[in-house]
């Protein structure tokens, strides 16, 4: 007998308390056991119009629908009795007549009320054919309603249908045309479409369910949607870049990719990696869970962060590096300009330093003489580069005789030393948050590589780009071009919070190679509630107001993050959170949460989070943007890239939101909050 699980047990399952929870998984494991034992009271569901479903008890008020047949037994849902009941009545398993996929279809006439607006408005897919809408999923008798669907009903009635035609239905709505699904051929077998495999998994063993179910919220450990599923199995014949906005599964992509190159090579060491430890400590517990029945694939897959990874070798072949810290440089090269008699400004000497000396190791003054200044303002005569030339020129002599490397010379010693020697270290290399991956780091992690770049995977965004200054991919040796894809399905952040992040950030993206990411497209799969945008007259007034906001959340502590900009603001998040009476943690690098505690950290820290809720507060005028990141700027396009920058950390913030969102700040207010209230679609 085969025994499946449904995406919709998973999702109930999550709703429970702790105790019904371990009831529940305790009960599934002994369906899988033996779904015959005679300590299983199965109870046919009378009232349901599919006739294989049927309840398990599970203790005195939770009870588990199943359908069942004489060869499968499918987990469909958990839930008090009368709740389980209904859900059960409501629904009927049925093979789609045109795509062939199994389907959780909810019958029709129970639910009249979500076709009646409340004014006349013209219907959204009047003019879409039965057989297009079939073809995109819709169940035929749900045919009728989404003809009739307008603006106002949409989300609602996407609510209530198969995840595929709900999101075909959502891109139509937003003025984009769905992809052509091929004609799949299952030999007959609805749960082998790919449709139908991301809410329906077979498994085969107690290992493979426990791991289902033990993190119940994580459907991506289980379920995976087939556009995610068939960029993860794709052979590359070069450097690959998957993108889109925040929630997409950029992260869960590269995941399973890293999973799945490891399965695929039994020989090959694979690397998953990223820009910070803080990102790389996240990745690593995911890819646990990932792998919690096969912990053996751990052995030839190495997550760590980019420094850890590039240190360890540099010590391995060059021995413990005497890394020079960014002070040190600028006091190298403030010293050098004085002796000298030059007169440069301080912050301006160390971007051009940092962006072009030491991210390009240029060596020699014809090679800065004529490196392009990429959007930078400052126009440079060639005097006036000659000067500063021999500023750099005695900070590099300086730091040679004293031993000391920078974090760029480290990586660039690495990758000569590959490259030389052909060596490969990695088959296979994947990059999570690639749009903060820095120009030697690029370098070096094609050199890790063999100089391979088909195993080069980078999964990122570029309107979370927080770290790093724009360059051109192309000219540090990996062209991804045509082998850019972007995810426009958003399964984490509600459409009314995506929405309103989405204020902040222009439609169309476009790195320095003019590869551009769409976001305009991009939809969210479920509804939610109107993120609130609040300014108050003084921070006594926030914090009140917040506490009690955070006070009547019907939520558990640690579903909730609590995010400001900089480590000077967390004592109002302190304030506010003891108004509310809940108790909390600061996070630190490790950005490891704890049950029972609201989540607090700054916004840096922010990035690989998720929670139901999120609080984003003191957002006033000065703290951001950062006054003093902007006071230190020199240069018109420096000055750009801060405000871009700081606009994309109050993005990373808000969406780590799944359900419910507040933003608020002291007047005078950041800027960015007017751009937050924008309530028109761009």
């Amino acid at each position: 007998m085969e025994f499946r699980i449904a995406d919709t047990f998973t999702d109930s399952l999550g709703r429970l308390t702790t105790e019904d929870q371990k009831a529940a998984k305790t009960t599934a494991f002994d369906l899988q056991m033996n779904p015959s034992a005679p300590g299983l009271n199965f109870h046919r569901i009378e009232k349901s119009k599919d006739k294989n479903f049927w309840s398990v008890r599970v203790g005195s008020d939770i009870r588990l629908i199943v359908h069942r047949t004489t060869s499968s037994l499918l987990l469909c849902y958990v839930d008090h009795h009368d709740k389980a009941y209904a859900w059960a009545e409501r629904r009927k398993l049925e093979t789609h007549p045109k795509t062939g996929a199994a389907q959780l279809v909810e019958i029709r006439e129970r639910i009249e009320e979500i076709v009646i607006a409340k004014y006349v408005q013209a219907p959204l897919f009047a003019r879409v054919s039965d057989d297009d809408l079939l073809g995109y999923g819709v169940p035929q008798e749900w045919l009728q309603d989404v003809h009739a669907a307008t603006e106002d009903s949409i989300l609602e009635l996407a609510n209530h249908l198969p995840a595929e035609a709900a999101e075909a239905l959502l891109e139509l709505a937003t003025g984009s045309t769905p992809k052509t699904k091929p004609i799949i051929v299952t030999d007959g077998n609805p749960f082998a479409h790919p449709d139908a495999q991301r809410r329906f998994r077979i498994m085969h063993d107690i290992e493979e369910l426990e791991r289902a179910l033990e993190f119940p919220w994580e459907k991506w450990i289980t379920f995976l949607h087939p556009a995610q599923r068939q960029l993860i199995e794709r052979d590359y014949t070069g450097a690959t870049r998957v993108s889109g906005s925040a929630g997409t599964g950029k992260t869960i992509v590269a995941l399973h990719r890293a999973v799945f190159v490891t399965r695929k090579n039994p020989d090959g060491n694979v690397l998953l990696t990223t820009f910070s430890q803080t990102l790389a400590n996240a990745l690593h517990g995911k890819i646990k869970r990932l792998l919690s029945t096969e912990p053996h694939l751990l052995e030839r897959l190495e997550v760590k962060a980019l420094d850890v990874v590039a240190k360890r070798l540099y010590k391995t072949y060059f021995g413990t590096p005497k890394l020079a810290s960014p002070k040190d440089v600028q006091n190298q090269l403030l010293n050098a300009a004085s002796a000298a008699g030059l007169k440069f400004n301080a912050s301006f000497l160390l971007s051009e330093w940092l962006e072009l000396i030491d991210a390009w190791q240029l060596e020699t003054w014809e090679a800065y003489r004529d490196i392009k200044r990429l959007g930078r303002k400052t126009r440079l005569p060639e005097v006036q580069r000659a000067a500063l030339w021999a500023i750099f020129e005695k900070v590099k002599t300086n730091l040679a005789k004293e031993n000391l490397i920078t974090d760029a010379g480290l990586y660039y010693r690495l990758s000569q030393h590959f490259q030389n020697s052909n060596q490969t270290v990695f088959d296979e290399v994947i990059i999570d948050e690639a749009q903060d991956v820095s120009i030697p780091q690029l370098q070096f992690l094609l050199s890790l590589t063999g100089s391979r770049a088909s195993a080069l995977f980078f999964a990122g965004d570029l309107g979370q780009r927080i770290f790093q200054t724009p360059f051109s991919w192309k000219a540090a040796g990996v062209d991804i071009r045509g082998r850019s894809k972007t995810l426009h399905i958003n399964y984490r952040t509600s459409h009314q919070i995506r929405m309103q992040a989405d204020q902040l950030l222009e439609t169309e993206l476009a790195d320095v190679d003019g590869i551009i990411e769409e976001r305009k497209g991009t939809i969210s799969v479920f509804n939610g509630t109107t993120p609130i945008i609040k300014t108050f007259a003084n921070q006594n007034e926030e914090i009140q107001a917040l506490g009690a906001w955070l006070k009547q959340l019907r939520v558990t502590p640690n579903e909730i993050g609590l995010f400001v900009r900089s480590e000077q603001q967390l004592n109002r998040t302190r304030a506010a959170l003891l108004e509310a009476g809940l108790p909390f943690k600061i996070l630190n690098e490790t950005v490891e949460t704890s049950v029972g505690q609201v989540s607090v950290c700054t916004m840096q820290l922010a990035k690989g989070l998720e929670f139901r809720v999120v609080a984003v507060m003191a957002c006033d005028d000065e703290v951001l943007p950062l006054q003093e990141r902007i006071e230190s700027v020199t240069d018109d396009t420096d000055l750009e890239e801060v405000y871009n920058t700081e606009r994309h950390l109050l993005y990373v913030a808000c969406t780590r939101a799944r359900d419910e969102l507040w933003v608020s700040g002291v007047e005078p207010a950041s800027e960015f909050l007017a751009d937050l209230r924008m309530s028109s679609e761009r």
